[in-house]
């Protein structure tokens, strides 16, 4: 008798532990789908306020980045891409903090990005500031809202919903790679409208090697871009030099690694 009511005993502790992680459980999914709600809200509600136009070179004051490269290069067809351009007053009553707009081709990246005083505060909050775990997409506080630095940074992340940055996984397609206009990337602020080209991508292990900001020589940074330039799944065909301006993606690609995205300036116009 002893024996069996030992054996209850365990039983019963291993249905109540049982049972609570799956309330548990439950409880983490009904906050994880309830958020993604929310960000979709946000979002329906940004595209009913904010515009985006495409606007041709005639009608801007267009600065190219020249290249020397072979008239066949990619590069030469980019450059006559139509830029985006944004107005923020709208965006600027939900969010004082809105810094620009990104859209990536071959990708759902197509939003509005927010800058504070750190790089943890939109880790969990939402554009309207709400509390929310899918984040938001976010400039590195170290960079300029006025002008693009040496490298500018935006992360968010890579949820399952395909919201933020999961997407950018489609970038490690053969499909993806072998559509030469998914290879731009455009983004407005209330300063510039630019267009990048890009040159790397890849997924790697978690460092923090590549989110660099300044650099103390041209020399140390002609090194960092041959180190992205070198990690890319592909080969983009894409010239680099110390005069350039880049522009990086971070997303987590599981627990342990990122998925990163590297474009140049190659086009802006000055608002």
């Amino acid at each position: 008798m002893k024996k069996i009511k030992k054996k209850n005993i365990i039983v019963l502790i291993i249905i109540f532990i049982s049972l609570g992680v799956l309330i548990y459980s439950g409880i983490n999914i009904y906050k994880w789908y309830r958020d993604s709600l929310n960000i979709k809200e946000i979002n329906k509600e940004i595209e009913e306020k904010v515009t985006i136009e495409e606007k041709k070179d005639e009608d801007l004051n267009v600065e190219i980045i020249e290249e020397d490269v072979d008239r066949k290069n990619p590069y030469w067809d980019y450059i006559k891409m139509n830029l985006i351009d944004v107005n923020f007053n709208d965006l600027k009553k939900i969010n004082s903090d809105v810094s620009g707009w990104i859209q990536v081709n071959g990708t759902n990246i197509n939003y509005p990005y927010v800058q504070t005083n750190n790089n943890d505060y939109y880790l969990n909050h939402a554009f309207d500031k709400s509390f929310n775990s899918a984040g938001w997409v976010f400039m590195d506080y170290r960079n300029s809202r006025v002008e693009f630095n040496k490298n500018t940074i935006l992360y968010a992340h890579g949820r399952a919903d395909r919201i933020m940055f999961n997407s950018l996984k489609n970038l490690l397609n053969s499909s993806w790679y072998q559509n030469k206009d998914n290879h731009i990337i455009k983004t407005s602020t209330e300063n510039m409208n630019a267009l990048w080209q890009v040159f790397s991508v890849y997924h790697i292990k978690t460092t923090n090697d590549y989110i660099k900001t300044s650099f103390e020589s041209d020399t140390e940074y002609n090194s960092f871009l041959l180190m992205l330039k070198k990690r890319s799944v592909y080969n983009f065909d894409v010239n680099l030099t110390s005069n350039d301006k880049i522009l990086t993606l971070s997303t987590c690609y599981n627990s342990n690694e990122k998925m990163v995205m590297h474009a140049k300036l190659i086009k802006y116009s000055s608002k």
